[in-house]
C-alpha cells in the first residue's frame, strides 16, 4: 500500500508515468469510466476547499467510483474531539483511500501511520499540496511540452504558499530550471528553499517589482495573499493588493509566456487577463483532475 504526502514520494520516472497515464485519461476518457465501480473515495476535508474536494469528487465519478466524507471539521467528530488518527482507522473500514486535507502540518502523514487504505494529502497548512504540484506539473508537460529547461517566476506570498513550496522543490529535480521570486521582503521565501536551491547549483533570483523581470519568464505562477495564514489582519490588508496583474504587466511579457494559478484568486490578476491566450489557469483546472483520476488508479493498483 502506498501514499501521496510529497511530490517528492514519486521520482522522476514514476511521475512520467503517471502523466501519461492522465493525458491517456483526457484523450480517451470513456476507457476510465468504470474501472473504479464499487470503489469509495473518503474525502475528510478539515480546511474550507472547493477546487481540491470538487476535483477529487469528480476525479471518482468520472472513473465510476462513488464518494463520501465531510467539508469542514465542524461537521465531522473532530468538532467533539476525535483525533486524526481515530478518525482513519473509522474511515479505513468505510473507503477504499482517502484525500484529507488538514490546517495543521504533518496531519495527514499521522492519518497514513494509522491507516489501512492509501491516504492522499490534500494539503497541510503551510507545508505541503502535492495534489496541486502534480498539476501543475502536468499542465507545464501538457502545455509546453517539456518539464526542463525554463524560467519560472513565482510571485505574491511565497513565504506562506504550499503550493509555491510543493513546486519549487519538485522542478528542482528537472534540468535546467531558473526560478525568480518576486514577493515584498516580508512574504519572501523560506531560507531553507533557497538554501536547497544553492546546495544543488540551480539558479535563482529575488526581485520585489514584477515589472522588473516579466520579460524574461516563460511561466509565470501568481498566488494569492492567505489571509487564513497571517496572524495580524494589519499585515495582511497591507501586503494583499502588492502584485496585480493586468493587461499592461501582460504587454511586457513574452507572447509564449504561460500564466499559472492554484487558485482562488482573488484580485492579484485582473479578470481583463483572463481572455488572454497566455492565461492558463482555467485550464489548469481540468488537468487537475486527470492527474487526481490518474494518481487514484495508481494508489489502487487499477492503472492500465
Amino acid at each position: 500500500m502506498r501514499h501521496l504526502m510529497n511530490p517528492l514520494d514519486f521520482t522522476v520516472e514514476e511521475l512520467n508515468q503517471l502523466f501519461d497515464l492522465a493525458n491517456d485519461i483526457e484523450k480517451n476518457p470513456e476507457k476510465y469510466a468504470h474501472i473504479c465501480a464499487g470503489k469509495k473515495l473518503a474525502t475528510c476535508f478539515y480546511e474550507p476547499s472547493t477546487r481540491t474536494r470538487l476535483s477529487f469528487e469528480t476525479a471518482m465519478y468520472n472513473l465510476g467510483g462513488t464518494v463520501l466524507g465531510f467539508s469542514d471539521a465542524a461537521s465531522s467528530s473532530a468538532s467533539k474531539g476525535e483525533s486524526v488518527s481515530d478518525t482513519i482507522r473509522i474511515i479505513s473500514c468505510y473507503a477504499d483511500i482517502c484525500a484529507m486535507r488538514h490546517p495543521k502540518e504533518g496531519a495527514p502523514m499521522v492519518a497514513a501511520g494509522k491507516s489501512r487504505i492509501p491516504v492522499i494529502n490534500a494539503g497541510d497548512g503551510g507545508h505541503q499540496h502535492p495534489t496541486q504540484t502534480l498539476t501543475d506539473l502536468l499542465t507545464i508537460r501538457s502545455l509546453k511540452g517539456r518539464l526542463s529547461d525554463f524560467t519560472i517566476g513565482l510571485c505574491g506570498d511565497l513565504k506562506f504558499g504550499r503550493t509555491v513550496h510543493s513546486l519549487i522543490n519538485a522542478l528542482a529535480r528537472y534540468e535546467n530550471i531558473r526560478f525568480v521570486f518576486i514577493s515584498p521582503p516580508e512574504l519572501k521565501v523560506p531560507d531553507y528553499i533557497t538554501e536547497m536551491l544553492k546546495e544543488k547549483g540551480i539558479a535563482y533570483e529575488e526581485v520585489i517589482r514584477l515589472e522588473d523581470c516579466i520579460a524574461k519568464l516563460d511561466l509565470l505562477y501568481m498566488t494569492r495573499v492567505q489571509r487564513e495564514r497571517f496572524f495580524n489582519e494589519e499585515d495582511y490588508v497591507r501586503l494583499k493588493d502588492f502584485y496585480i496583474l493586468d493587461k499592461s504587466k501582460m504587454n511586457l511579457a513574452g507572447k509564449d509566456m504561460l500564466v499559472l494559478h492554484p487558485l482562488p484568486r482573488v484580485n492579484e490578476i485582473s479578470v481583463e487577463v483572463d481572455t488572454d491566450e497566455r492565461a492558463a489557469y482555467f485550464k489548469q483546472v481540468q488537468y487537475g483532475v486527470y492527474v487526481r483520476m490518474a494518481l487514484i488508479l495508481t494508489l489502487l493498483e487499477l492503472a492500465c
